[in-house]
């Protein structure tokens, strides 16, 4: 989801809890709070040699001993808008960081009102390789082998 249709539906639901749902269905704890708002850049080569960028709002959700703490959607909202000229980019995808048995990254997948909270549903990050067309050469019968198979690009 891009950063300024996450900010629209914690915008139009100011009153709401927010619910985050990891993609096995589980929920974060209630008391879970963001800790940092902000933007992250990566500039990377893939494995076939191609210059890439990419650019993500990042939120760091963290769980404390302090189990009353609630945070609304509207609190979050006034957190987004004054980080605004630290994300520079309105149609960045959001991604949320949470502690689990590591710190794990998750795509937002959707926010929808269910029982009065703003139940944001995150989703799995995977990898891909960027350049399956130099790396991934296809299969022949005569060279079934792996995508190292005279590619050059491992």
């Amino acid at each position: 989801m891009q950063t300024r249709t996450f900010h629209h539906h914690l915008a139009a639901h100011p009153d709401a809890e927010l619910l985050l749902l990891l993609p096995d269905g589980q929920p974060l704890p209630a008391h879970a709070h963001i800790t940092e708002v902000g933007r992250v850049e990566r500039r990377f080569l893939d494995c076939g040699g191609s210059d890439h960028r990419t650019v993500v709002t990042s939120l760091q959700a963290w769980v404390a001993d302090d189990v009353d703490h609630r945070l609304r959607a509207g609190k979050l909202a006034a957190i987004l808008a004054l980080a605004e000229p630290i994300l520079d980019d309105p149609a960045a995808p959001v991604e949320i960081e949470c502690q689990q048995d590591t710190l794990s990254r998750y795509g937002v997948e959707d926010a929808v009102i269910v029982a009065g909270r703003l139940t944001i549903r995150l989703s799995l990050i995977l990898a891909d390789c960027l350049a399956k067309d130099v790396c991934l050469p296809p299969p022949t019968p005569a060279n079934p082998a792996s995508c190292c198979a005279g590619s050059g690009c491992c």
